[in-house]
């Protein structure tokens, strides 16, 4: 790997985004006006006839309504992947202020219990690669291997720590050998609850002057409903408590098993979005229930019908929108998207990062995997898709190439 300088090039970027005009500071300035113009566009149908048929068409307004609050968001979203992960250590307060500095329209929060119950955010419930948890000696002996989801793993876990001694932890980057930049920041943060994000979200919403959005995922719930921790109730509690829960509450509900959503529906009435993995994998639940279907059979019309009885979109890999070869190579784009919207849902892929290694090769430059490639383009051809959004480490990227995606429906 290449080791480039640290620095902090927050300053830069954001002066760089204003130069392009495709945000301003702590906010999507494009975005208010296409949110303008969605609402336009959706109080005028039926009056405007073919101009109103030709604004749906390049992008004004999404090709699917939720008759939530989530209509009312710019399109398509740019959701901030644990926030701004790719320069921040992920999920936490620097990570989704960073990311609501950029513009991002939503913050994405994963959600795993502690031993004493309470919600904390964090990409797994094994810390390990995620907090200074190694370091602690008074915690070594509370390292083990465990079975989630079937698969053994390793570690330190959050449901055997209290939250008093979770927040004597720090986080650190995940990826330091991709992201040798972000080490700068370990230590910096502590591991937040979820209800700390909520208040930080409600905090931000008014000094920012406009709605900030959560996107919040069930970790592994049926492992956490088997030791006794279910996660849908205690986050029904914690959305209510923060103003968050109902159709107009300002947070999407997402999870890669179908019965935590439909769980969640019948506890709040939030926007849902069903996740779903590589083709041939199978959600969790289905293989405790002796489901034989897998993410295959999910993304055909009949599985997309299904899913659109619970959930009111799917948060699909990238690959199955767009798929590569063994080579990396792009290949002829999958008809997932013209399905799904077919079947009233809307569509969130993960994940867009800036470095080499997690591009396709047509968008790699140079040799180097953690050095950036032509993010932007890849961005851009995601949006050409025909996607709601998607997900997204880089923030201030995912949005360059939105305007230029908007400039080029004619968007102003």
């Amino acid at each position: 790997m290449t080791h480039r300088p640290i620095d902090d090039p927050t300053a830069s970027r954001r002066s760089f985004l204003r130069a392009s005009g495709a945000v301003g500071l702590g906010a999507v300035a494009l975005g208010a006006g296409a949110s303008q113009a969605f609402a336009d566009d959706s109080q005028g149908q039926g009056s405007q006839g073919n101009e109103g048929e030709a604004k749906r068409q390049t992008g004004t307004r999404p090709p699917v309504r939720t008759g939530t609050a989530l209509d009312r968001l710019p399109h398509p979203l740019v959701v901030a992947h644990r926030g701004a992960s790719g320069y921040r250590p992920e999920e936490t307060l620097g990570a989704y202020e960073l990311a609501l500095e950029l513009g991002a329209d939503v913050i994405e929060q994963d959600l795993v219990p502690t031993k004493d119950g309470h919600l904390v955010v964090r990409h797994e419930n094994n810390i390990a690669e995620t907090t200074d948890v190694a370091d602690h000696k008074e915690f070594a002996a509370r390292r083990t291997t465990k079975t989630v989801d079937g698969t053994a793993i390793t570690g330190w876990f959050t449901e055997d720590f209290t939250l008093a001694e979770l927040r004597t932890l720090r986080a650190k980057e995940r990826l330091p050998l991709q992201r040798q930049r972000n080490t700068l920041y370990d230590g910096r943060w502590a591991v937040p609850t979820f209800r700390e994000v909520v208040e930080f979200a409600n905090k931000r919403s008014r000094t920012l002057g406009r709605d900030v959005w959560l996107y919040v995922e069930t970790k592994h719930p049926s492992y956490f409903r088997s030791i006794g921790l279910p996660l849908e109730e205690r986050l029904a509690d914690e959305l209510r408590r923060g103003g968050l829960a109902g159709r107009n509450g300002r947070a999407i509900l997402q999870s890669f098993e179908p019965s935590s959503l439909q769980r969640l529906a019948k506890l709040v009435d939030n926007p849902r979005i069903q996740l779903l993995s590589a083709a041939g994998t199978q959600p969790y639940d289905f293989v405790l229930a002796g489901d034989k279907r897998t993410v295959a059979d999910l993304v055909t019309k009949d599985g997309l019908r299904w899913i659109a009885s619970f959930a009111h979109g799917i948060g699909p890999t990238t690959q199955l929108i767009a798929p590569v070869d063994a080579t990396g190579k792009l290949q002829p784009s999958t008809t997932l998207v013209p399905d799904a919207h077919a079947a009233g849902l809307l569509l969130h892929p993960y994940t867009v990062r800036n470095e080499n290694s997690f591009l396709p090769t047509d968008f790699r430059k140079g040799t180097d995997p953690a050095a950036y490639g032509d993010a932007i383009g890849w961005a851009r051809h995601l949006y050409e898709q025909g996607v709601d959004g998607f997900f997204t480490d880089n923030t201030d990227t995912s949005l360059l190439a939105r305007a230029d995606f908007w400039a080029s429906r004619g968007v102003s």
